[in-house]
């Protein structure tokens, strides 16, 4: 059976990843929607996890799980240990007395509970009662009204369940979350610019060594060195930022990191290596840069293997660049158009990342709808790139598999 299995980081305050909500899915006939919720939940999430292992998918992280009424009344949650999920309720299920005995069992097992998109409805007798078994109530900042907001965020002081932040997008969000006293945070606005100040691409993939060794062989494979550079997104980043350097800058833009080890050479690639070395890592790492290079790795992968599967293998190159340098903005602290003036990339790639119409921009815009479950956005996007949706996530599947991998190498 195919399974497919997106995830979106929870953070706190201090950008830390504290547990992932699991988006899942089951492709059937082509279409995906027109499926039972708990036949969706059953087989896709269990299957899957089962056959995956939640400490493999979620580096022994909680994961929020949106269950069914039925399936919490069937003892779903008992499949997975109780530190390994997180019950998350759906604002369409109904707080009636059964549940409340279910949720009552649950907790007395040690396991968490979240009231997902919650909004307090004073004409449900017993609203009150599920919010004094709540651990996390999550309020969406983009559909709930601030008065709304206030209330539940002065509840949360009596009933003392802590506040989730979903779909935080902006600043001014972020700032008035953090204000209100929200605990954990989720949103697109964690991949944005504003969120770290460092101005130079933290080195995180410690690569340097590997690759000087290739470069000191009697015959240096150049595609070797390509790979390792390109697995590493901090030496990609500075190796296209020195070959912008006045005295290498050239007419020629740049559409793979092989193109730019040929122009700076394998004497000058050795020497910058050996700096970088003895400099080491003065950057402290974090989850949270940990994430972002997680996440920049998928993304060049899949654009890369789209590319692929599109026939275009000559220019897959550009593509894995495209989805490499993704989040750079946000690892650099800039705008994604300050950022490109310091690298010398072709100008399909530039403009893909700058969010112009293209088929970079086309394969990056699918890795994102897979990474936030936007499934109708995914068919459409795989109609646009003209594959087909199960060869679409089977590219996801394979980057990410690739990407934990590559990870899992570097501890």
């Amino acid at each position: 059976m195919d399974v497919f299995v997106a995830r979106q980081p929870i953070y706190t305050k201090n950008k830390e990843v504290i547990a992932y909500e699991l988006l899942y899915r089951r492709n059937m006939e082509n279409q995906f929607f027109e499926i039972d919720g708990d036949v969706a939940t059953t087989d896709v999430i269990i299957n899957s996890y089962i056959n995956i292992g939640l400490d493999r998918l979620s580096n022994g992280k909680p994961c929020f799980i949106n269950f069914t009424e039925n399936l919490l009344n069937l003892k779903l949650p008992y499949y997975f240990n109780s530190n390994e999920i997180v019950i998350e309720i759906l604002e369409t299920v109904d707080l009636n007395p059964d549940l409340l005995i279910t949720l009552k069992e649950l907790k007395s097992k040690g396991y968490k509970i979240a009231l997902d998109d919650f909004v307090l409805d004073r004409t449900n007798p017993y609203v009150f009662t599920f919010l004094e078994l709540a651990d996390i109530v999550k309020i969406d900042f983009r559909t709930t009204p601030s008065v709304m907001r206030r209330l539940i965020e002065a509840l949360s002081r009596k009933y003392k369940y802590k506040l989730l932040a979903e779909k935080i997008e902006t600043i001014d969000e972020f700032e008035t979350a953090l204000k209100n006293g929200y605990d954990y945070y989720q949103g697109y606005f964690f991949s944005k610019p504003v969120i770290l100040s460092t101005r130079d691409v933290p080195e995180y993939v410690r690569s340097y060594f590997a690759i000087i060794n290739q470069l000191i062989k009697d015959e240096p494979d150049i595609g070797t060195i390509s790979r390792l550079i390109e697995q590493d997104l901090s030496l990609s980043y500075k190796l296209l930022k020195l070959i912008n350097s006045p005295a290498l800058r050239s007419v020629t833009k740049i559409n793979s990191i092989r193109q730019a080890i040929v122009r700076l050479g394998f004497k000058e690639l050795i020497k910058w290596l050996y700096i970088l070395s003895l400099r080491g890592n003065q950057t402290e790492k974090s989850e949270w840069l940990t994430e972002l290079f997680y996440i920049s790795l998928i993304r060049a992968r899949m654009c890369e293997l789209v590319a692929i599967r599109m026939n275009k293998k000559a220019e897959s190159s550009a593509y894995f660049l495209t989805g490499m340098f993704s989040l750079v903005d946000a690892l650099l602290g800039m705008e994604m158009d300050a950022v490109l003036e310091l690298m010398p990339l072709q100008e399909d790639i530039c403009e893909a990342l700058k969010g112009s119409t293209n088929n970079l921009k086309a394969a990056l815009d699918l890795t994102l709808s897979i990474e936030r479950g936007s499934w109708e956005d995914v068919e459409t996007g795989c109609h646009h790139l003209q594959l087909d949706e199960e060869v679409g996530l089977g590219c996801y599947n394979e980057a990410f598999n690739w990407a934990r991998e590559l990870m899992n190498d570097e501890h």
